[in-house]
């Protein structure tokens, strides 16, 4: 949508953000199930390269650990139909 866009037809940062958080987010979910509690404590993103205009922004994530009170996830994003990273993405949850 346009709204995600920075003049010049960029997306914006906090779009990618909001892309890694949620993938990470669903990572946690999926093995802990509802956790409503679940919340960011962490996050690093590198942005890479400006994503190719006109296409989505695939986020491909993995989650590095699982532990009692904290699990950490690594995200990367690429423009769709392509293998170049757009920006990588690093995110720590608190588990209550």
């Amino acid at each position: 949508a346009d709204r995600h866009l920075r003049p010049g037809g960029t997306v914006s940062g906090p779009s990618m953000f909001a892309l890694a958080d949620v993938t990470v987010y669903a990572l946690v979910l999926s093995r802990l199930g509802r956790e409503a509690l679940a919340v960011t404590t962490n996050c690093s993103l590198d942005f890479m390269r400006k994503p190719e205009a006109g296409r989505d922004i695939v986020a491909k994530g993995q989650l590095l650990k699982l532990g009692r009170s904290l699990a950490v996830g690594d995200v990367h994003m690429f423009s769709a139909g392509s293998d170049k990273l757009v920006a990588r993405s690093t995110m720590t949850y608190s588990i209550p």
